[in-house]
C-alpha cells in the first residue's frame, strides 16, 4: 500500500540524516548545539503527548492540531538564542504568520474544542484505520507512535532547522537573496490562503445542499473542485505549503553561502511526506469520484499549468 511504503522510505531516510549532517557544512558551535537540544526535548514531549493522548481518546489528529503551531515556538526560540538578529526575526515573523493562517484552517475545520483532546479527525486517518493491515490493532499502536506521532514531530522539527544555519552565521548581515526568500515565502502564504478558502467554499456549499435535501447539480454533483487554483493544480495549496518551506531554507543558504547545507533535509522530506500523502487522498477521491480520474489527466499534482507527475 502506498502510504505504508511512503512511511518506509521516509523512515530509511531519516535514518540517514546523522550521516548527512556530519558530513555537510561547517560544525556547529557551542550555541547552536544548545538550541538544538532544547528543541529535541520539546519534540520528545510532543510526541509523548500526541501519542498518549491520541491512544486514550482515539482520535489520532493530535499532531495535525500542531502542525501549525510547533514550528512557531521552535523558530522563536532560535531566535532569542540568536539575540533577536533582523534575519532570525524576519524568519520568526514569516512562520508565525504561517502559523496563524494554518491554525485559523484547521479552527474552521472543527479541530479545536475546549475539550483540547476532541475535534474533528482528519478523514484518511479513519479510512487508513480500517485497512487490512493494521488489524489487529496493536499494528495500528505502533504506526501511531512511529509514524504519526513519531517520525511527522520529527518532521517538523527538521524543516524549521534552516534557522538553526542562521543562528550559527548570526553575524553576516541579510541581502539580496533573504528578500528575495521573505518576498516568495510571503507570496506562496497568499496563494495556500486563496486556495483553502476556495476549496471551504466549494465544501461547505456543496453540504448545505446536500443537508438540505436538494439535488447536487454542475459542480457539486462532480463532488470535488476544479475551478480557480485548482483548475491549474490538483493540490495548490500543497504546492505552496511545499514552496514556502523551500523558501525557508533559501534563509540557511544566503546565511551560509552554500545552496546545500545539512538543513537542506526538512524541506527535501516534507517534499517526500506529500507525495504520500497526496497519493492516498488521491486514492480515496478518484474512488468517490467518477470524474477524478479525468481531472488527474488533464490538471498536473502540484506544479500549476504543467502535466508534471500526474500519477
Amino acid at each position: 500500500m502506498k502510504i505504508i511504503s511512503t512511511a518506509v522510505l521516509l523512515g530509511l531516510t531519516l535514518l540517514a540524516i546523522p550521516f548527512f549532517t556530519y558530513n555537510f557544512g561547517t560544525a556547529l558551535g557551542r550555541t547552536e548545539w544548545k538550541a538544538i537540544h532544547t528543541l529535541v526535548y520539546i519534540c520528545l514531549c510532543f510526541i509523548g503527548y500526541c501519542f498518549i493522548i491520541g491512544e486514550l481518546t482515539h482520535n489520532n489528529s493530535q499532531v495535525d492540531k500542531l502542525w501549525s503551531v510547533i514550528p512557531v515556538i521552535y523558530v522563536w526560540i532560535i531566535v532569542w538564542y540568536g539575540d533577536f538578529t533582523p534575519r532570525l526575526v524576519v524568519m520568526a515573523v514569516l512562520v508565525t504568520l504561517w502559523g496563524i493562517r494554518l491554525t485559523t484552517n484547521f479552527a474552521m475545520k472543527g479541530a479545536y474544542q475546549w475539550r483540547f483532546w476532541a475535534g474533528e479527525e482528519d478523514y484518511r486517518w479513519q479510512v487508513l484505520r480500517q485497512k487490512p493491515e493494521f488489524n489487529p490493532g496493536w499494528k495500528w499502536t505502533i504506526f501511531n507512535l512511529l509514524f504519526i506521532c513519531g517520525y511527522q514531530n520529527i518532521l517538523i522539527l527538521l524543516f524549521t532547522l534552516p534557522s538553526i544555519i542562521a543562528l550559527q552565521r548570526n553575524n553576516v548581515p541579510m541581502g539580496t537573496l533573504d528578500f528575495t526568500a521573505a518576498g516568495f515565502m510571503f507570496l506562496f502564504l497568499i496563494i495556500e490562503t486563496i486556495a483553502d478558502i476556495q476549496q471551504w467554499n466549494f465544501q461547505s456549499k456543496k453540504w448545505a445542499i446536500i443537508k438540505s435535501g436538494e439535488k447536487l447539480k454542475g459542480d457539486y454533483e462532480k463532488g470535488f473542485l476544479d475551478k480557480g487554483l485548482w483548475a491549474y493544480s490538483r493540490h495548490p495549496n500543497y504546492f505552496a505549503e511545499q514552496s514556502i518551506w523551500i523558501c525557508f531554507y533559501l534563509f540557511s543558504v544566503a546565511a551560509s553561502g552554500q545552496w546545500f547545507n545539512w538543513s537542506i533535509a526538512g524541506c527535501l522530506l516534507l517534499i517526500l511526506l506529500f507525495q504520500g500523502s497526496s497519493s492516498f487522498s488521491e486514492e480515496i477521491s478518484s474512488g468517490k469520484y467518477p470524474a477524478y480520474k479525468v481531472y488527474q489527466q488533464r490538471v498536473s499534482r502540484f506544479f500549476p499549468f504543467f502535466r508534471i507527475g500526474n500519477r
